[in-house]
């Protein structure tokens, strides 16, 4: 990797050092960043970067795993990644260590938050595979979901149980909400026992997540919140829209978004 050091850096990124980093596995990882960047809201993401070996700047968006106002401050940022080996920057980005510098986005985007859910929604399904659950975290933490949803659902596909991360965010989200809140592990390479098995499109199809958490999926209660790799949100909108819901659009209300992990 080229050195960071002394550079020009392009309009539009922030200098951020590593503050924390917890393996999970040999390739999966979350980094804590400090990092000066503008407002944000639970669910949104940023871009991080680093130069490459030619001294060229590579950039790739990644979701905020902490809400704004979490006890360490907005300017405290998590992210969980996981290291492609084809990849121009999640290989050096899983090198770093505490203390090394890497640079990231200030103006935070992404319309996958609470405020672009309809009103008529009292059912918030959220659906991801890998380290898509990581705006999800974010949004569970958000005080208002309990007041103004009935359920919260969140369903989390990967390969291997190695990869069924965040465990006590997820248990501080179950005593948070209480009843209101469903958690779905799938788990698709092995047999795991708490866990379904297969692809979320398909157990949706079959009724199997919804007979796991009780609860019924269909317009105009439910609202789903899609985010993973392109094939599963692909595949899951064809599915939703089987069931009988529709694709939201700001100017026309439905009953699911998505959006892509890469």
């Amino acid at each position: 990797m080229a050195n960071i050091e002394n550079v020009l850096v392009p309009n539009g990124l922030v200098e951020g050092r590593v503050l924390a980093k917890k393996q999970w596995t040999e390739k999966l990882f979350s980094l804590e960043v400090a990092a000066s960047i503008e407002s944000y809201v639970a669910g949104q993401f940023t871009k991080l970067g680093l130069l490459n070996s030619d001294g060229e700047w590579v950039r790739r968006a990644y979701s905020m795993v902490n809400h704004p106002e979490h006890a360490y401050g907005q300017d405290h940022l998590e992210f969980l990644i996981i290291a492609d080996d084809n990849g121009q920057l999640s290989p050096k980005l899983n090198d770093l260590e505490v203390g090394d510098k890497l640079f990231v986005g200030k103006q935070p985007s992404g319309f996958m938050t609470l405020e672009e859910i309809p009103d008529y929604a009292t059912a918030l399904w959220m659906l991801s595979t890998g380290t898509a659950i990581g705006p999800f975290l974010s949004i569970l933490e958000d005080d208002s979901i309990a007041k103004r949803f009935d359920s919260i659902v969140l369903v989390h596909a990967v390969r291997t149980q190695s990869e069924l991360v965040y465990s006590d965010s997820i248990e501080c989200a179950k005593n948070a909400l209480g009843d209101k809140f469903h958690f779905v592990s799938v788990v698709s390479r092995e047999a795991h026992p708490t866990s379904l098995n297969g692809r979320i499109p398909e157990l949706l199809l079959k009724g199997e997540v919804q007979k796991q958490v009780g609860l019924a999926l269909s317009a105009p209660d439910s609202f789903v919140y899609i985010c993973g790799n392109p094939a599963m949100v692909k595949d899951t909108s064809e599915t939703l829209l089987e069931l009988g819901l529709t694709k939201h659009l700001r100017r026309k209300p439905g009953n699911f978004a998505s959006e892509n992990y890469w």
